[in-house]
């Protein structure tokens, strides 16, 4: 074995885990699911068959990562943020067909209590506040916080709040912490 996994948890056959990767207490690792290397999974953490969870991620307490659920490289998910995985469900009905992908991108962040509705994807590096409720895409670099979550600025690659220069298209957005420098594309979204 080349993680660790505490002995409160079940690894079922079937799955795959990284080298480095570390599994707390109390979880539940299913057939069919992956976990990168270098990943760090936290008490009573849930992650189903089907979903996939790149290298470096950090998975805070409380966490399930529901069949349809993709994270990749770098992410982190704060404790007890919540992702579903059916629009209407019904405890009568089967709509196991009816799972909606949600892919959080390379380097995001979800704050704890965040819940992110199935469907909708999280951009690369961009920053999802405590306790926010979203319900459509989230742009790169964006910080979003709020029921349902808005965009209130856009963060760096290093999760500190970009200092705007205004957001015209081609207009600089600065990092006080590591001097990145941004612009704004047509469509909003901060590309470097």
């Amino acid at each position: 074995m080349d993680y660790y996994a505490h002995e409160s948890s079940y690894i079922d056959e079937g799955c795959s885990i990284g080298k480095d990767t570390k599994i707390w207490h109390f979880c539940h690792i299913m057939p069919g699911s992956k976990i990168g290397e270098r990943c760090i999974v936290g008490q009573n953490v849930l992650v189903s068959t089907g979903v996939t969870v790149g290298d470096g991620v950090k998975i805070q307490n409380n966490v399930s990562l529901y069949a349809g659920v993709v994270i990749k490289d770098d992410v982190f998910l704060g404790p007890s943020c919540v992702f579903t995985n059916v629009i209407t469900p019904r405890a009568f009905i089967d709509r196991r067909g009816e799972f909606r992908q949600t892919v959080v991108k390379k380097g995001a962040t979800i704050g704890a209590n965040a819940t992110i509705v199935c469907g909708n994807n999280i951009g690369r590096y961009a920053m999802v506040g405590a306790g926010a409720v979203v319900t459509k895409d989230v742009p790169d670099h964006a910080l979003v916080i709020g029921t349902p979550a808005r965009i209130i600025g856009y963060v760096c690659e290093c999760g500190e709040r970009l200092e705007e220069a205004g957001e015209a298209t081609g207009e600089a957005a600065f990092c006080s912490r590591c001097a990145k420098k941004y612009r704004y594309t047509s469509n909003g979204i901060l590309d470097y």
